[in-house]
């Protein structure tokens, strides 16, 4: 019988200690609502059911212990399904996604209104918002942990503000140095 518990035992504490690290995913809207009680940027991934790379993204990224700690504790991580089929209210306007097909659910739908009012058009695409939820900017593609890394810190930091150029992005780049393991 203690072998049992022992093995038991033994097996819970090895299944927790692989458990990926989580990122706290809220809807648009909650995120916005937070950023009234406690200002912080928003981070939103925009998905589709059948993107591989989107999937790529959510496992090897958004599970990376380094990544998820950091959006956990600098900003507002929002999910966003850009062919889904919620009703999401930005800026004082509500919208949705009017030519859903549930048929189509995990196969290319129409586009949400909200996706095209972000001009978003290819996924994934993380689209960053300052602290009052205004857009300051979208990321298209697939990023490793490291790439992801210089986006958080940019924005986060807001060393974006004092960046006019291609050439003064590339100096950042360059000089920037990741933290993350990959």
């Amino acid at each position: 019988m203690k072998k049992i518990l022992y093995t038991l035992l033994f097996v819970a504490l090895i299944s927790t200690s692989v458990t990926a690290q989580e990122i706290n995913w809220v809807s648009l809207d909650k995120a916005l609502e937070l950023q009234k009680q406690k200002p912080k940027k928003i981070m939103m991934d925009a998905y589709t059911n059948w993107c591989g790379p989107c999937k790529m993204l959510d496992k090897n990224t958004f599970q990376n212990p380094d990544v998820a700690d950091y959006v956990n504790a600098n900003f507002y991580a929002v999910k966003f399904n850009a062919e889904g089929n919620e009703s999401v209210t930005y800026n004082g306007k509500t919208y949705s996604n009017p030519n859903y097909d549930p048929a189509l659910a995990n196969r290319r739908n129409s586009p949400h209104e909200l996706s095209s009012y972000l001009r978003i058009t290819a996924y994934p695409t993380i689209v960053f918002m300052d602290e009052t939820g205004n857009v300051i900017a979208p990321i298209v593609g697939y990023q490793k942990p490291t790439q992801l890394e210089l986006y958080l810190k940019l924005f986060k930091n807001d060393d974006h503000k004092s960046i006019t150029s291609q050439d003064q992005f590339t100096e950042y780049y360059n000089k920037f140095k990741p933290e993350f393991s990959n």
